[in-house]
């Protein structure tokens, strides 16, 4: 297994339980001990977990894995989610799309639709993100808006004031978000504060609200809200959703969509 893959393993380890123990770890990926209290070493040199005698825990309530770390995460669900968010999208909209791997996902979606190959333009794309951007700016059919602001390293996200003026000068028909954490009385949250100021503009701005979550984030809480429960028109999560949780959703006004 080469290092790349064991740092992906073992993150993957610790969002799970939140806490590794290096002799557990080093049986799962069936490695020497001294091999991953050297990754973790230098995980912790990077700030992505923080050393324990005898293992790791993350950060707490902001830990966030950077994108690259997190792409292959549930990625089955994502698939599935994504195509459904696709198929929501009407010809010649507006749409938002936020950072994150499920709404990179999303976008590689729309720009394979057939009846999105033509038009003047066939979309307009308002984003964040960088990394959607650069994928979708390719495809001349579609509009691509891009906002200022610093790049968050973590996500590809452009965040801060240089955002907000931008934002505030448009509207949109439907704002795709990836979220960190749904939760029915506290609602949509990201980890980190500057990236839910810029999707709490892009719902503010846009007609239609849409969250793009498996089931994992639901009934979850994060550390900087975005927007209430009552401002989601739909949410596109996966089949292994408990059907209390969707009900509960149901019943404050969010429509429901299994993929």
């Amino acid at each position: 297994m080469s290092r790349d893959a064991r740092w992906k393993a073992l993150l993957d380890l610790l969002v799970e339980q939140g806490r590794l123990d290096v002799e557990e770890a080093a049986t799962a990926l069936d490695v020497s001990a001294a091999t991953i209290r050297r990754d973790l070493d230098q995980l912790a040199e990077q700030q992505m977990l923080v050393r324990t005698r005898g293992g790791a825990v993350v950060h707490g309530v902001s830990y966030e894995l950077p994108l690259r770390y997190r792409t292959s995460r549930r990625a089955a669900e994502k698939q599935r989610i994504s195509t459904a968010v696709a198929a929501l999208i009407v010809p010649g909209e507006a749409v938002g799309l936020t950072g994150g791997t499920t709404t990179t996902e999303i976008a590689r979606r729309l720009a394979a639709r057939p009846d999105l190959a033509t038009g003047s333009p066939a979309l307009t794309v308002v984003t964040n993100a960088l990394n959607i951007a650069n994928e979708l700016a390719i495809r001349p059919q579609f509009k691509i808006v891009v906002t200022g602001g610093v790049a968050r390293p973590q996500s590809y996200e452009l965040i801060g004031p240089l955002a907000d003026g931008v934002l505030s000068q448009i509207t949109m028909d439907t704002a795709v978000l990836g979220v960190d954490a749904l939760d029915v009385i506290h609602g949509a949250a990201a980890h980190d504060e500057d990236e839910a100021a810029i999707n709490r503009l892009l719902c503010e701005r846009a007609q239609r609200v849409v969250i793009a979550a498996d089931s994992t984030k639901l009934g979850k809480r994060a550390f900087a809200r975005i927007c209430a429960t009552a401002e989601v028109d739909i949410l596109v999560t996966d089949a292994a959703v408990p059907q209390e949780t969707a009900d509960r959703f149901t019943e404050a006004g969010v429509q429901i969509i299994r993929a």
